[in-house]
């Protein structure tokens, strides 16, 4: 499995990620309103990381926002 980048899992964090399916459904609509170039480079990377993960590998995924988390992954506030 290729590792989703910090943006990648930020972008999807935006998104109904409940399941993998719906995930890619919103990524493929919210894709149609990116201009920018780079932006648009990474909602194609996710979604075509996304289109070659299996159900499981999905469920392993941590969906939370980067800056929300110190190094040793502990919510900040905590």
């Amino acid at each position: 499995m290729d590792k989703f980048s910090v943006e990648e899992i930020n972008l999807m964090c935006i998104y109904d990620t409940a399941s993998r399916q719906s995930l890619l459904d919103d990524l493929r609509a919210g894709l149609r309103d990116v201009y920018e170039p780079e932006m648009k480079d990474i909602f194609d990377s996710a979604i075509a990381k996304l289109e070659t993960l299996s159900e499981d590998d999905f469920a392993g995924i941590g969906f939370y926002i980067a800056d929300e988390f110190d190094a040793e992954g502990a919510a900040f506030g905590e």
